[in-house]
Order: structure tokens, then C-alpha cells, then sequence
């Protein structure tokens, strides 16, 4: 029987990106909404999900640099500093993750969609203005 030539990660790897229920801590900061944050290869991956488990959104990011992944009921409504749609100035704004260097913020919109901004905490040489312009 041959063994596993593989190099095993140290540390415990989140696994379940696009699930309803991944293997990965719930850290949002609301009850109302569940974030998970998965990385590998020095890429950070955070999925929003509803009480329900139905995926929202999510995106990916390094370096300052943001993409938004094509999964989740809310993937065409992902603003980051490279793509930054508008947001409302009469929609209710939630903040539902925070860490050192980005935060995420959703915003209800008439159509029952929710706007997900991802927003970089550190702006050193980027665009501040996080994941959307006020009108």
C-alpha cells in the first residue's frame, strides 16, 4: 500500500466554498447574516449567507486586489474598489465583517437583492472609498 505523498497543511483548511453550511467558522458580526472566510495560497475567500443558508455572494482578495466570485443569489450585486457599483443613500447599510484590513457591507435593495461592498480598511495607495460610491 502506498502512502500519501502529499505535503499535509499545517494548520486546519476551511473547506465548503459556495456551500449552504461550509466547513468553516461563522465569524459575522450580525445575526442576521453568516460570513465565512476561507483561504488558500494566500488568497482570501469571504461568502455571505442568509439565516437560510442560501449563499449571497462572495469574493476573493489579496493585496488590496478584489474579485468577485460568480456564485450566491447576489453575485452580480459584489462591489469592490475595482468594480464599485452605487449604492443607495436611503437604503440601510450593515456592516457584517470587519478585520484588520477590509470590511463588508450589505445593502438591501428594492428588488430583494442584497448588495454586498467589499470595503479595504488599509488604503495605502488604493481608492478608499470601499466597495461603492453614494449618491
Amino acid at each position: 500500500m502506498c502512502g500519501n505523498a502529499w505535503a499535509q497543511p499545517t494548520t486546519a483548511v476551511s473547506t465548503g466554498l459556495g456551500q449552504a453550511w461550509p466547513n468553516a467558522p461563522d465569524v459575522s458580526s450580525s445575526p442576521r447574516w453568516h460570513v465565512y472566510v476561507f483561504e488558500r495560497d494566500g488568497i482570501r475567500f469571504v461568502q455571505v449567507n442568509d439565516l437560510n443558508g442560501t449563499v449571497r455572494g462572495a469574493f476573493a482578495t489579496v493585496q488590496g486586489e478584489f474579485l468577485a466570485l460568480p456564485i450566491g443569489k447576489d453575485s452580480q450585486y459584489i462591489s469592490t474598489p475595482q468594480h464599485q457599483l452605487d449604492v443607495s443613500a436611503q437604503s440601510p447599510v450593515e456592516e457584517v465583517y470587519k478585520d484588520s484590513s477590509i470590511k463588508v457591507l450589505l445593502t438591501p435593495q428594492i428588488n430583494g437583492k442584497v448588495q454586498l461592498n467589499a470595503v479595504v480598511l488599509d488604503c495605502t495607495g488604493l481608492d478608499c472609498s470601499g466597495g461603492g460610491r453614494v449618491n
